[in-house]
């Protein structure tokens, strides 16, 4: 994850986690977990395979027509609560399919609150009215990411295969700023939706999401079979994150954070533009960036349940030789502190030796190699360098 506007604007933020780094993980401010350095991981908990619509690029190929059989019951669902709260998880994000589906959701989470937890919402956002808005505030869960891939209903609505989602998905920031529920705008960039990019960041500013998180599209569900269709190149990568620079400079942080995601190598863009500038900001950057300890977190500070049980190091990681285990066979806890596991160990390992471009890469300290889940995906070697991956080696001494 690429905290844009953490790092233009950290002034103080390097000594809040400092001062933060060894208590308990319910005393972390949700906007420091990042840096924190706790193996115990932010859990993406796929709750349902079921969802309303069947997105073009969903990476758990959720849609009407997934099936339920198979999925944690509620007595089993509860029982893994009780056991991420035991194990002292800082936050459990409630995804899909579409979780507003899932008829149980919210007594799971008022136990994850009764048990301490933090959690958040991953959704389309279509079938949030000001009563559903309500509800999930009234549930325990603090922070709602919506799904807005288009600043149009054009392209919004192509990629939901829905017509009327666009409409509904900015009826339901309005539904959730009206419950007071805080929430924000989650967009996978493709090439369909790149040529509409500051124009949805302007929008999300006026409809009052509190932060833009962008994701870059990832082989796997749905995402694999439209990836060479749909992913960008080296030019409107560039472009996109200086757009994402020069808006996170422009706006407060107390209007809408800025941040990126499945590309650690994004960090190095953002010091070399911070050195050009000469930003006041950019040694407490550097710092923040470094205590990540090597890019990705998957298998470290994040962990996927899905919605038969079975764990994976991230969300997007779902091969069968990255399967940790299942659930329902052993706790979740036991799974993730299994040092042997083969799985962990591969994404836990920083210092592997990569081949390609990422072996020889000056910058691999501090992104790690990038994503580890698309250099699998171009040829079945783990090792192999990111292909979406356009550091050339020239970048500032920042870095």
């Amino acid at each position: 994850m690429n905290r844009i506007t953490q790092c233009l604007h950290g002034r103080g933020t390097v000594s809040s986690v400092m001062h933060h780094r060894h208590r308990p993980q319910g005393e972390v401010p949700s906007g420091l977990l990042a840096f924190t350095g706790m193996f115990r991981p932010v859990v993406f908990w796929n709750i349902t395979d079921r969802c309303n619509l069947s997105c073009t690029h969903c990476y758990n190929a959720s849609g009407p027509a997934s099936s339920t059989e198979g999925e944690l019951t509620t007595a089993e669902a509860m029982a893994v609560i009780d056991d991420l709260a035991a194990t002292g998880v800082p936050l459990i994000l409630f995804t899909g399919g579409e979780p507003l589906l899932r008829e149980d959701l919210f007594d799971l989470a008022r136990h994850a609150r009764e048990k301490g937890l933090k959690m958040a919402l991953s959704t389309n956002g279509t079938l949030i009215t000001p009563e559903m808005a309500a509800r999930i505030r009234d549930a325990g869960i603090e922070y709602a990411g919506i799904s807005l891939d288009g600043a149009t209903a054009v392209t919004h609505d192509r990629f939901r295969n829905r017509n009327g989602a666009f409409e509904a998905t900015l009826a339901a920031f309005s539904a959730c700023h009206e419950a007071g529920l805080r929430c924000g705008v989650r967009v996978t960039l493709t090439r369909e939706n790149f040529p509409e990019l500051e124009e949805l960041i302007d929008l999300s500013i006026r409809i009052g999401a509190s932060r833009f998180c962008l994701y870059w599209l990832v082989p796997a569900g749905r995402g694999s079979d439209a990836y060479d269709r749909l992913q960008l190149g080296k030019k409107e990568v560039e472009e996109a994150l200086s757009l994402l620079y020069r808006k996170a400079q422009e706006t407060s942080p107390s209007v809408m954070e800025f941040l990126t995601v499945d590309a650690p190598q994004d960090c190095i863009h953002l010091l070399a533009s911070m050195e050009c500038d000469r930003s006041p900001d950019l040694n407490d950057a550097q710092e923040l960036l470094a205590s990540l300890k090597g890019g990705c977190s998957a298998g470290t500070r994040v962990a996927n349940i899905d919605a038969q049980g079975n764990v994976w190091p991230c969300q997007f990681a779902r091969s069968r030789e990255f399967l940790v285990g299942s659930v329902r066979n052993r706790p979740f806890s036991t799974l993730w502190a299994e040092e042997e596991n083969p799985s962990l160990a591969l994404f836990r390992k920083k210092e592997m030796q990569f081949s390609g471009r990422c072996g020889t890469c000056r910058h691999r300290r501090i992104c790690g190699g990038g994503c580890r889940v698309r250099a699998h995906a171009a040829g079945g070697d783990f090792s192999a360098e990111d292909p979406f991956c356009f550091v050339t080696g020239d970048e500032s001494r920042a870095v």
